[in-house]
């Protein structure tokens, strides 16, 4: 098995497999459409896992490289899945150079909270943070 190299250059083929994996196979971004999934990673810093230049894993951030960072849209594919790649993943993330020096970083999981603590992530005060969410805002996608 190669081992995994983290990039944040994702080439259109990278980025169009990440929106396959958040509009079909997430619980958070079910039915993105493309354009919106590809306007959110414009708009992001989006880094990926890949070997032999097949993407197996993906994060995005939502920073204004300054103060504030939100991590979203971490995938991990599948068949990749147990080989501690969420880690490396992360790893690579939390060690890049433009994000360093940030005040605060967000998130939202369901079911990862155990991977996040290992970067230093807790729960958020829930008296403090608010949000406006349009959970249906996505329509079904078509076959």
């Amino acid at each position: 098995m190669p081992t995994p190299r983290l990039i944040s250059d994702l080439s259109d083929e990278h980025v169009r497999r990440a929106w396959r994996w958040i509009a079909e196979e997430s619980y958070w971004g079910a039915h993105i459409p493309w354009d919106t999934f590809s306007r959110a990673c414009a708009g992001s810093m989006c880094f990926g896992l890949v070997e032999d230049d097949r993407l197996v894993a993906f994060a995005r951030v939502v920073t204004d490289a300054a103060t504030f960072a939100w991590l979203c849209d971490v995938f991990v594919d599948d068949d990749a899945r147990g080989r501690g790649l969420g880690k490396t993943l992360m790893s690579g993330v939390m060690a890049d150079t433009r994000l360093q020096g940030l005040r605060r970083w967000g998130l939202a999981t369901a079911d990862a909270h155990g991977l996040y603590e290992l970067y230093g992530f807790e729960p958020a005060e829930p008296v403090r943070h608010m949000e406006k969410v349009d959970r249906d805002i996505y329509p079904r996608l078509k076959a």
